[in-house]
């Protein structure tokens, strides 16, 4: 299978090309749209049924299975969607300097879109049985929590063995064998607006409740214990002379073990359901959207597993826990052996400067071949 992908390593960058010059941000429905009709005949052409899921705004989710699969036992998930606005892709399109590709969403995940399906493409000319044992999921929310798509991995995940999640690897290739879990709240606070000279007692400040709310939120941290409260983004105001009428504080939180949710939730909840400076009222809305990953023993199996096809490629692999959030939380959470970060090697995701290793896209395209082939054969 490796010598067939190293012959086809030209077609792939050709592809990836394509793929990274369409505009598909979370919110340009339109682009993640384009990118997934593109996938659709591709993986039609090689004998699979892919079933879309019409979504109103966001863009279309895809399952894929392959014509008479009657029991899949993996489940592998990509994401269509990147973080970049309309226009990044003509500002600075997909280009090759020496071993690195660039342009946006070169590594998060376009490249995984093209190892996944060149993946299958070996396998059909090497091992056409393998074909029949894995189901695809291809989201199109997944950088903005995965809001439309978790129901349905969850739903195609059910009864599977084994998850592969597409990320992409670490800059140094490790594989990723656990996620934090995380949730995002936003807090709106109303007041009463007053001429901050003329009649300051008349006023009510929502910015003086939200700032309240920020250092009682901020305490929940607890680093040891593996939990982060942080709020990210504040707005408020009408003028720098008036009393503040309205604010809102948006919140990330980050938590390590799943038991960790509840009581969470509960405290952030609390704080923002009493106000410390009267006559202001307090709405909260959000909640923990992603479980944990947890290295549990399904885990260092496949990982081991992972390992020894690695070393018959001559590919080392480890392994590495990271804060971020993905869709592998939502598979090992329901007791799916799963392992993340199974794309090809690259960094500075979401950044001006997101690049792929480019020998990489053939390496681990190999590894994932080989790896779909001997989970097939379990």
């Amino acid at each position: 299978m490796k010598e067939f992908l190293q012959t086809k390593q030209t077609e792939m960058l050709s592809l990836l090309e394509k793929l990274v010059n369409i505009d598909s941000g979370s919110q340009h429905k339109k682009g993640i749209d384009e990118v997934g009709g593109i996938l659709k005949e591709a993986y039609e052409e090689l004998g699979f049924a892919v079933d879309v899921i019409e979504e109103a705004e966001n863009g279309n989710n895809m399952v894929i299975t392959y014509h008479g699969s009657e029991n899949p036992t993996m489940l592998a998930v990509a994401h269509m969607d990147t973080v970049f606005r309309i226009g990044t892709a003509s500002e600075r399109p997909f280009t090759i300097e020496g071993d690195r590709a660039y342009g946006p969403g070169v590594i998060d995940m376009k490249a995984s879109q093209v190892s996944l399906l060149y993946a299958l493409k070996a396998l059909k000319e090497n091992n056409q049985g393998a074909l029949e044992k894995i189901q695809i999921v291809l989201n199109g929310d997944e950088e903005i929590g995965s809001h439309t798509s978790r129901p349905i991995i969850e739903k195609f995940a059910e009864g599977k063995k084994y998850a592969l999640i597409m990320e992409p690897a670490r800059k140094d290739g490790s594989l990723v064998t656990a996620r934090r879990g995380a949730g995002r709240y936003s807090v709106y606070v109303t007041g009463k607006a007053a001429h901050s000279g003329i009649e300051p007692q008349n006023g009510i400040s929502a910015i003086e409740e939200i700032a309240h709310k920020i250092i009682k939120l901020h305490a929940l941290t607890n680093h040891e214990d593996g939990i982060s409260v942080s709020v990210g983004l504040i707005e408020g105001g009408e003028s720098v002379n008036t009393i503040a009428p309205s604010a809102a504080a948006h919140v990330d939180v980050r938590i390590t073990y799943a038991e960790q949710a509840e009581e969470i939730d509960r405290q952030v909840r609390e704080i923002c359901t009493t106000s410390d400076v009267a006559g202001t009222t307090i709405r909260l809305e959000g909640g923990i959207n992603r479980p944990p990953m947890v290295k549990n023993e399904q885990t260092i199996q496949f990982l081991e597993l992972i390992k020894e096809t690695g070393d018959e490629l001559g590919i080392k692999i480890t392994d590495v826990a990271t804060g971020g959030g993905s869709d592998a939380s939502f598979t090992s959470a329901m007791g799916v052996s799963t392992i993340d970060g199974l794309g090809p090697v690259g960094g500075n995701a979401h950044s001006v400067d997101e690049y792929l290793e480019v020998p990489t896209l053939v390496e681990r395209t190999s590894l994932l071949a080989e790896v779909i082939r001997k989970l097939a054969n379990k």
